[in-house]
C-alpha cells in the first residue's frame, strides 16, 4: 500500500500537516485540495495547498503547490498528511484504517537482531515531535486504537510525556499502544511520571525474549538489557500500568519458550496480556537469517505448551503473524488477525483456501519467506 510520493514543490516555504479534500466547498485553513485531473486553478479561500497530478503549472500561480504528482489515488478524504518544501507527501493517518501509528523516533537504545526497522543515528526527535504537535488536533475524535512506535519512543524524553498529554487532551477515548523496549522505566521516576499522568488508555508493549538475561541480551545486541527491561516491568507494575508482554519467535528464542512461558507467570503475572508473534521477514532479519530462521510448522509443540501454560493459569494470551493452516486446531482460538492491512498479503494458494477470512496471512514482506507447510483447507 502506498504511503508516500513525491512532486514538484510551488510556493511552499514550510513544511505543513493537513487533511485532504477533493471537495473545495469543504476546505479550510488546514486542508489540502486533491486536483486529479482538471487544470490547476486559483480556488479561493484559507487552506494550506494544492496536491495534483497536472504535469505543469503556470509560472504566475501564486498559491501553494505540488505538482506532477504520480498519484492520489491513495489518499481518502479526510486522511491526513505532511508535506515538506522538497515535495514529499507522506501519509501520516487514513480515516479507513484501524491500523494508525505515531513514529515517535527511529533511534533506539536497542539493535535486535530481528528488528523490522533497523534504528537509524539521526536525530530526528525534535522534527517528528513538531509533525505529530500538528497531525493529533486532527485526528477524528472517534478513533479507537493509536499506535506509537519507534526507534524506541522514550528516548524522546519529556517530548514523550508531552505528547500523551496531548493525545490525552485530545482523544481521551482512544486507546494508545505503545511499543517500547522497557528500559528506561528501570528509572523509577520516568515510571512514576507515566503514572502521575493517570492516563488509563495507555498499554505498553515490552519484548521480553529469554527467561535467560545473556540470550535476552544477545537477541536485543544491549548489554544488561534483560535485568533493565524487567526492572522497568516491576516498576511500570508498581504504579499500575497496562502492559503487553511481545515475544518473538524464532530460532533463538524456541528454546528457551517454555521456560520463558513458566518465567512470565511467576515473575511477570501482572502482565493484561501475553503475545507470541511469528518473525518479520524485514530489516535486519534478512541478513541474520541464518541465526533466526526455524520453519513456524516446526515449533508449534513448544508454542502450544507455553501458550497453554500460560491460559490455563488464567492469563490472556494470543498468537499473531501465524497462518491458522500451520497450527495445530486446538491454538486456532489463540490466533488473532494481527498484521496492519497496509502491510497484509496472502500466497496465491491462499486463494482457494475456505479458512481465507478467519486468517490473518502473511505480512507482505513474507512472502518471500514463507512457511513450506501453508497449504489452503
Amino acid at each position: 500500500m502506498l504511503l508516500r510520493t513525491r512532486g514538484i514543490p510551488l510556493n511552499f516555504e514550510a513544511d505543513l500537516v493537513g487533511r485532504v479534500t477533493r471537495n473545495p466547498d469543504k476546505l479550510d485553513e488546514l486542508s489540502f485540495l486533491l486536483v486529479d485531473q482538471e487544470p490547476v486553478r486559483t480556488v479561493p479561500g484559507p487552506y494550506l495547498g494544492m496536491l495534483t497530478k497536472q504535469a505543469s503549472v503556470d509560472d504566475s500561480y501564486t498559491q501553494s503547490v505540488i505538482y506532477r504528482v504520480p498519484t492520489l489515488d491513495h489518499l481518502a478524504e479526510g486522511d491526513i498528511v505532511s508535506v515538506s518544501q522538497d515535495g514529499n507527501i507522506n501519509t501520516l493517518y487514513r480515516v479507513n484504517s484501524p491500523h494508525n501509528t505515531l513514529l515517535a523516533t527511529e533511534r533506539c537504545n536497542s539493535n535486535c537482531l530481528m528488528c523490522s526497522q533497523p534504528p537509524k543515528d539521526k536525530d530526528d526527535i525534535n522534527r517528528l515531535f513538531d509533525v505529530h504537535q500538528k497531525l493529533i488536533p486532527l485526528i477524528p475524535k472517534d478513533c479507537d486504537e493509536l499506535g506509537i512506535s519507534g526507534g524506541e519512543p522514550t528516548l524522546m524524553g519529556n517530548h514523550f510525556f508531552t505528547l500523551l498529554e496531548q493525545l490525552q487532551e485530545h482523544l481521551p477515548q482512544t486507546e494508545i499502544h505503545i511499543l517500547t523496549n522497557g528500559r528506561t522505566f528501570a528509572w523509577n521516576h520516568v515510571a512514576e511520571r507515566l503514572a502521575r499522568m493517570n492516563y488509563s488508555r495507555v498499554m505498553l508493549g515490552i519484548p521480553v525474549y529469554s527467561d535467560y538475561y545473556q540470550e535476552h541480551d544477545h537477541i536485543v545486541q544491549a548489554p544488561n538489557a534483560f535485568n533493565q527491561t524487567i526492572l522497568g516491568l516491576h516498576n511500570l507494575a508498581r504504579y499500575n500500568q497496562r502492559i503487553e508482554i511481545r515475544v518473538v519467535l524464532h530460532k533463538l528464542s524456541i528454546p528457551r519458550l517454555v521456560k520463558l512461558a513458566k518465567y512470565i507467570y511467576k515473575n511477570l503475572p501482572f502482565a493484561e496480556h501475553v503475545t507470541f508473534m511469528g518473525l518479520e521477514y524485514v530489516g535486519y532479519t534478512p541478513h541474520n537469517i541464518d541465526k533466526l530462521w526455524i520453519d513456524p510448522y516446526d515449533y508449534m509443540d513448544e508454542l502450544g505448551e507455553a501458550v497453554e501454560f500460560l491460559a490455563v493459569r488464567g492469563m490472556n494470551v494470543s498468537i499473531y503473524n501465524t497462518q491458522l493452516c500451520i497450527m495445530p486446531e486446538p491454538l486456532w482460538k489463540y490466533a488473532r488477525k494481527s498484521i496492519s492491512d497496509w502491510k497484509n498479503s496472502f500466497l496465491p494458494e491462499c486463494t482457494r483456501c475456505a479458512r481465507l477470512e478467519e486468517c490473518g496471512g502473511l505480512f507482505t514482506w513474507n512472502l518471500k519467506k514463507p512457511s513450506q507447510h501453508i497449504q489452503p483447507f
